[in-house]
């Protein structure tokens, strides 16, 4: 029995959707950071905390939809698919990118909580590593966002 294997138009549409969703909620991640940020020497403990768990919260969000949701829908693309130049780029920087989640995880989870004394101290460095990954993040993401929309401008 023969099966050809075609991409679904609409899961196929769907991706540039995705791909929109993400760079929302990093743009909103980003600017919660840049907020956050401005806050230092982060005296204003109420304002700080809660604007702390708003960006934490959003970074989860900005987190979750690369691997759950937009490098997925590349896995699921058929292998004649126009999006495979992008599925073989994600996977091969699955690894590089996954490492700055865990960098992000280890921030969002060193943060849960009330806020110490101590905490508060390291807030600032701990942003400025934070940044750091975040940036490899976005250069990351940014060539596998791109591959996708060439691939969406070929289809």
């Amino acid at each position: 029995m023969h099966t050809e294997t075609r991409a679904d138009p609409a899961h196929s549409k769907a991706l540039p959707d995705l791909v929109d969703k993400l760079l929302d909620a990093r743009q909103q991640s980003l600017l919660l950071y840049q907020k956050l940020a401005a806050l230092k020497p982060f005296t204003q403990i109420e304002t700080v905390t809660h604007l702390l768990r708003r960006f934490r919260q959003a970074l989860i969000d900005y987190l979750a939809l690369g691997p759950f949701e937009v490098y997925q829908a590349l896995e699921e693309q058929p292998a004649d698919s126009p999006y495979g130049p992008a599925r073989a780029l994600a996977r091969q920087l699955y690894a590089r990118i996954a490492s700055t989640t865990q960098a992000a995880l280890n921030f969002h989870d060193g943060y849960d909580g009330e806020l110490s004394a101590p905490a508060l101290a390291g807030l600032g460095a701990a942003l400025s590593q934070l940044g750091e990954q975040l940036a490899r993040r976005i250069e990351l993401e940014d060539r596998i966002l791109s591959a996708i929309r060439r691939a969406g401008d070929a289809a």
